[in-house]
């Protein structure tokens, strides 16, 4: 039986034209644009990998916070675990995952220079 987390559809669909593809890692999965992983699934929780500044603003939201891949791991570098409320927002959950995505699309590019 193959794993997947249950927000893996809904993320798969929401990121489409960010050419994502998704790798098991960790207990759970990174999801990926290009070569760059921009978020991280792990049963229902969704972290979104973000640029300093908006990293700062996630985690303000009610019921964010670091992102682990397990309750005895240590946090993901950059990884904000987005709060029920923006998962359950499309709107919302649009906002962030496109953030993160142009974070991981900047990386991208960065390493090409």
């Amino acid at each position: 039986m193959v794993y997947r987390p249950l927000r893996y559809e809904q993320i798969m669909r929401a990121a489409e034209a960010y050419d994502v593809r998704a790798r098991r890692m960790f207990g759970g999965m990174g999801v990926y644009t290009g070569e760059k992983m921009f978020a991280f699934l792990i049963g229902e929780e969704i972290g979104f990998k973000l640029a300093p500044e908006h990293l700062e603003e996630a985690m303000t939201l009610p019921g964010a916070g670091p992102m682990k891949p397990d309750k005895d791991a240590e946090p993901m570098r950059e990884y904000v675990r987005m709060p029920k409320d923006v998962l359950d927002n499309m709107d919302v959950f649009m906002f962030w995952l496109e953030r993160s995505t142009a974070y991981a699309r900047r990386k991208i590019s960065q390493t090409a220079a």
